[in-house]
């Protein structure tokens, strides 16, 4: 059985992470080759790059607020669309995710081998090593090491920019547009794989403190320090060096920072390159190796990967996994190619999570209870989506088919394991079957009871007498029109079992003469019929929506009905109910949500998940 991982990241931690993935060969190597496809205005192409992944970010932190589950993208597309292309984008986060930190290992070598002639698939497996028993030890104590290296690399960088600035000169950003404007977009889709490390983060959601803050605010922050840098980096990196010189370099931070500062600061920069490579290989596996982890637990691969170390609490199987994977990668594998692949298919999945925020507001499952919304929805999310097809284009044509290639052979695993193992419904299912019919369903209550579950944990909900009375409760929908005596009539045969001498009419009575008394329609729409039984702790609660309307005495309609049924002795729990049932009715959206439910059991999620006090 799969156990829950510790919640051990703070917003430091998640701020590091995700900046750590992304600081490394895209500042430490690319931003040569971009200035000679871009000029001086490759500076623009970064920022471009960072805009395009706003939308990702804000629709990721959406999801992770509403499902911080360990998976990250993987989980929410599963939820979304379901095992077929579930499968298709776990195995693809979880590659291009272990071969970009086997990349950075690479780079870690060969920048070690020019200082000092090392292997460089030595030291790129030996630091291999080192991460996977770190992150075997504990998400903890790897956080911590993040930590520590990020701000070693963002201290590094500010000195460099700060003495690159004494050797400024103007001139070589004249002119500015020296290749065109055109060239300007297929540059940003050339350095976006330097942005990909952002959403890492989401993978380790089920591992951070205070998810429906830190991770929003980690994100966001992130992705303003990180442009800033690369923005800043490569301004003072262009204004220092010689552009013949730049575009011939694969060293141009280093190659700078000798110029301006002679061999200290280069070694100084050294140093920073040497840690970011580090920071992104520890984010790599500690996020990458989520992937198998939620994989299994959802029978897309064997159970196997979902084991939790008793000591650490730590996947141990899923990081030995990914690290043999990245091992592999370092040793027999040819990364700058599949590193391209690896980014497509990143650049797929971030339209995937734009799709699935869209899906699931669009389904309006009533347990989808994401505590940040992502803002100007829809467009943010439609602006994503456009924009990672662009993106996509500009990747060329034979990128693509071998991401076709590896998709394919995805969907082969789906077919051969996971088709008759996997019954995971998904929010695409509840949207169909709004769209199809009404009466039709197309998928059961499991996703339902799995969100609602999920929320529970995340807001650690209390399970009072109240909310096992719900749990236990019969819900009724209505479709046409109902007197108040015919609902009685339905509510009280289900009532009277178990109810030693009381019957069914006997309980319609008891409902009528209640009515009689005084009306219990306690506002317009809502209804809450209420009796004392005889017998000791007896307590019962059944639901009813009629959408057309209950037509109770004196011509009061009531949509929206709780009725409760208790013995003498739980009078108690009898106020409780009511005072729970008025706070959880009186809000805003309360009727939106019992109109739009299109399940039983969603109906019964509104009612558990409600805010109101507990006890």
């Amino acid at each position: 059985m799969a156990k829950e991982l510790k919640k051990e990241l703070s917003l430091l931690d998640v701020f590091c992470i995700a900046t750590g993935a992304m600081i490394s060969s895209g500042l430490f190597i690319l931003p040569g080759l971009a200035f000679s496809m871009a000029g001086p205005a490759v500076i623009l192409s970064y920022l471009l790059a960072g805009v395009f992944c706003i939308p990702t970010v804000l629709s990721m932190a959406e999801l992770s607020t509403a499902m911080p589950r360990a998976g990250g993208d993987y989980f929410y597309i599963m939820r979304g669309f379901g095992p077929l292309l579930g499968t298709v984008a776990g195995f693809s986060t979880w590659f291009s995710l272990s071969l970009k930190s086997a990349f950075a290992l690479i780079g870690l070598g060969a920048y070690l081998y020019t200082v000092g002639n090392f292997s460089i698939s030595a030291v790129a497996l030996i630091f291999c090593l080192v991460f996977i028993v770190l992150n075997l030890v504990g998400v903890k104590e790897a956080g911590r090491a993040q930590v520590f290296l990020v701000f070693g690399l963002l201290a590094t960088l500010v000195i460099y920019i700060l003495l690159a600035l004494l050797k400024f000169n103007q001139q070589n950003f004249s002119p500015f547009f020296s290749k065109g404007v055109s060239p300007l977009f297929s540059t940003a889709s050339f350095v976006f794989i330097s942005y990909a490390g952002l959403v890492k983060i989401a993978a380790l959601a089920e591992e951070v403190k205070q998810p429906a803050r830190n991770i929003p605010l980690g994100m966001i922050f992130s992705l303003a320090a990180a442009t800033f840098l690369y923005a800043a980096v490569i301004f003072v990196t262009v204004g220092v060096m010689n552009p013949e010189e730049l575009q011939a370099s694969l060293t141009p931070v280093s190659d700078s920072a000798f110029i301006a500062g002679g061999v200290f600061l280069k070694i100084i920069i050294s140093c920073g390159a040497v840690l970011a490579f580090i920071t992104t290989a520890n984010a790599g596996i500690m996020s990458a190796s989520r992937y198998p982890l939620s994989m299994s637990r959802d029978n897309l691969l064997p159970h196997i990967f979902q084991r939790v170390s008793l000591k650490f609490k730590t996947p141990h199987f899923s990081i030995l996994a990914t690290g043999f994977f990245m091992a592999a990668a370092i040793l027999f594998l040819k990364l700058e190619l599949l590193v391209k692949v690896a980014s497509t298919v990143l650049i797929l999945l971030y339209i995937f999570s734009n799709l699935t925020v869209v899906l699931f507001r669009e389904s309006r499952i009533s347990s989808y209870k994401p505590k940040f919304r992502s803002p100007l929805y829809p467009y943010m999310q439609v602006f994503g989506i456009l924009g990672g097809f662009f993106l996509l284009i500009e990747m060329g044509s034979f990128i693509i088919f071998l991401t076709a290639i590896f998709i394919f052979l995805s969907v082969a695993w789906y077919k051969i394991y996971v088709q008759k193992r996997a019954k995971q419904d998904s929010a695409l299912m509840y949207t169909l079957e709004k769209l199809v019919s009404n009466d039709k369903e197309l998928a059961s209550d499991n996703l339902l009871t799995e969100l609602k579950d999920i929320v529970m944990q995340r807001d650690q909900i209390i399970e009072d007498r109240f909310h096992k009375l719900i749990v236990d409760s019969q819900i009724l929908d209505i479709n046409g029109p109902i007197t108040a005596e015919e609902l009685f009539r339905k509510v009280s045969v289900l009532l009277s079992e178990g109810l030693a001498g009381v019957s069914p009419q006997d309980l319609v009575d008891k409902f009528m003469a209640r009515e009689k008394e005084s009306s219990t329609v306690l506002r317009k729409g809502l209804a809450v019929p209420h009796v004392i039984v005889p017998g000791s702790n007896v307590f019962k609660v059944v639901l009813a929506r009629a959408k057309t309307g209950v037509i109770f005495p004196n011509d009061e309609l009531a949509h929206i009905v709780f009725i409760l049924a208790g013995s003498p002795d739980e009078r108690n729990l009898h106020l409780k109910a009511l005072a729970a049932i008025a706070q959880i009715t009186y809000s805003a959206e309360f009727d939106k949500l019992w109109f739009a439910a299109s399940h039983k059991e969603e109906l019964r999620n509104i009612v558990l998940l409600a805010e109101r006090k507990r006890g």
